[in-house]
């Protein structure tokens, strides 16, 4: 969060998070909203915009990475990515800090 916040063109004088967590690093003033998208129309704008960047985001990957469904399920743990993930195995876009992927990657 810290880093995409320093990387806005135009930076601003304060940040909403939706969460209960301020990064320690970040150096601009901040709120954490716990759900926020439910509360603060900003934050609730701001969570479709990046569902729908994600969304699509997914079926461009699907693309590079077939088998594992991510334009349908576009991430989400469903029955079909687990079994692709277990199959398949760990890509580069796996977030490593994901319970399935950590446990594959341990035993590996």
């Amino acid at each position: 969060m810290t880093l995409s916040v320093s990387e806005l063109l135009q930076q601003p004088d304060f940040v909403m998070i939706d969460g209960n967590k301020i990064p320690a690093d970040l150096t601009i003033r901040a709120e954490a909203v716990v759900k926020g998208d439910d509360r603060v129309p900003c934050i609730s704008a701001a969570s479709i915009i990046a569902k729908v960047a994600r969304d699509q985001e997914m079926i461009e990957m699907e693309e590079i990475y077939p088998g594992y469904g991510l334009a349908k399920h576009k991430g989400y743990p469903t029955k079909v990515h687990m079994e692709a993930l277990q199959k398949l195995g760990v890509t580069e876009i796996h977030r490593r800090s994901f319970g399935p992927v950590k446990k594959i990657l341990a035993n590996m």
